[in-house]
Order: structure tokens, then sequence, then C-alpha cells
């Protein structure tokens, strides 16, 4: 896989194509990413006792191939430390 956890990427196929954001998890046997705010939906949570229910939006998985590396997180991190 050529992303992980951390590094900003540009989605270049889908329906949000040319959205970018940073991955939140990878998931390398499936060859798929979850990256913050792109391919939301929305789950409906029922309510309980005590509780209401609401509607919360969730990111799903991408696959690995569909994104395109903008900037690894760790390579800015350690260009930050060293200034």
């Amino acid at each position: 896989m050529h992303v992980k956890k951390g590094d900003k990427v540009k989605v270049i196929a889908g329906k949000d194509k040319g959205k970018s954001g940073v991955i939140l998890r990878a998931f390398p046997r499936e060859d798929t990413v979850v990256i913050e705010g792109v391919a939301l939906y929305k789950r409906h949570l029922k309510g309980t006792a005590g509780k209401v229910g609401r509607i919360i939006e969730r990111p799903r998985p991408i696959h690995v191939s569909n994104v395109a590396l903008v900037s690894s997180g760790t390579k800015l991190k350690s260009a930050l430390d060293a200034k």
C-alpha cells in the first residue's frame, strides 16, 4: 500500500472525486482506507429508554487505488520537529 494512517490524500475517482482529507484508518488486507470527511453515509440510531434517536454521519472505506498521496503526515511532522 502506498499510503498509511496520517497521510493527506486526494480522491481521484468515484463520487467524491476532487475531495481531500487525512487517512483515519488503513486496512492493508482489503486495500482500503478511511478518509476524514469523504464517502460519508448516514446511520440512523433508534432511541432507547432515556436516549433520543439521532442520525450520525460516518465515513466508509475507499479502495486505495482511488486515492493519490498529497503529502505524508510523518514527513511533515519530522520536518517541523527539525526546526
